[in-house]
């Protein structure tokens, strides 16, 4: 047996007494679970976190303010041991904070809350942050058609089944990237509801995510999100056909009186126009009746003094 000298077993049991306590730090400083909230359509909990970019929004210092505290812990909301069970473990009004009083002030009822704008029925990539990858299945709920987000969150505001559920997404570039096809019945302020059931660990995420869609058409309207190409209206297109084409007025004569400016059409759905039109007609093609009837007088004159000429020199 090899016996190492003094010396050195006493240098090698000071280096083991030095290096434990940092191995310590450094496996107590890595989590042992993932942790995550959504950064687009963003998160209440993200948008107003140091990170977020919007802690210094009305509503942001508003619900630190609630909280006591900023929400540095953005990535860390979450309830153990729920176990599908969220409609009997989260109260009413605090969805949000998932009923963390860490996280009350997400619970505030606001309408200035950061938001991002989606289209209704539109496809959507959610982008899910997340430090470790874990196994588990993500439930997505937007709230019902008049929903009113000047009053709390509760669970009758949200559908009893999810508009999407993804299991297991790929964890890539420390972000999960969900697809989405979102329901195409939503109009104004929405939340939309994330859980995050964990399958490898015993805890559950929660998330609200504030996004604002077009307001409703008026009647006949499309409602669309974004602004769609002029296209001629039916009305416009069945006027076209029965009408004849029109060939372009001559230019009057200097001497001829100018017509009277008439009104800028409104029929077959084109807006009425406010600029003055100088010649315009909608009776039919060529000059305006009171320019044909000066004009036919004028030759009838013309004629009449001919006629009487040649026979006064006749005389």
């Amino acid at each position: 047996m090899v016996r190492m000298p003094r010396t050195t077993a006493r240098r090698t049991s000071a280096t083991v007494a030095v290096a434990t306590p940092l191995l310590l730090t450094v496996f107590a400083a890595t989590p042992a679970e993932a942790h995550g909230a959504p950064t687009d359509p963003v998160s209440r909990v993200y948008a107003c976190s140091p990170d977020g970019g919007s802690s210094s929004t009305t509503a942001c210092r508003a619900a630190v303010a609630a909280n006591g505290s900023p929400f540095t812990a953005w990535d860390n909301l979450r309830v153990a041991n729920v176990n599908g069970r969220d409609r009997q473990t989260i109260p009413d009004g605090k969805l949000c904070s998932g009923g963390l009083p860490a996280y009350r002030g997400l619970d505030l009822a606001r309408t200035d809350w950061p938001a991002t704008r989606l289209n209704p029925g539109a496809t959507l990539t959610m982008k899910y942050v997340s430090t470790i990858p874990h196994t588990g299945t993500f439930r997505m709920y937007l709230t019902e058609p008049g929903y009113d987000p000047s009053k709390p969150l509760k669970w009758s505001d949200l559908p009893e089944r999810p508009f999407a559920e993804v299991k297991d997404p790929a964890l890539t570039d420390g972000a999960y990237r969900i697809r989405l096809t979102l329901p195409k019945d939503r109009t104004g302020r929405q939340v939309l509801y994330t859980i995050w059931q964990n399958s490898s660990t015993a805890d559950t995420y929660y998330s609200c995510s504030d996004v604002v869609f077009p307001a409703a058409a008026g009647k006949g309207g499309t409602g669309a999100g974004t602004a769609a190409s002029p296209t001629p209206s039916k009305a416009a297109e069945n006027t076209a056909e029965k009408e004849p084409a029109k060939s372009p007025a001559p230019s009057a004569p200097a001497a001829t009186p100018t017509p009277t400016p008439s009104v800028a059409r409104s029929a077959g759905g084109v807006a009425p126009d406010s600029t003055p039109v100088a010649a315009d007609s909608d009776a039919g093609s060529g000059p305006s009746a009171p320019m044909l009837a000066g004009g036919a007088a004028a030759v009838l004159l013309l004629t009449g003094g001919a006629a009487l000429a040649l026979r006064l020199r006749r005389r």
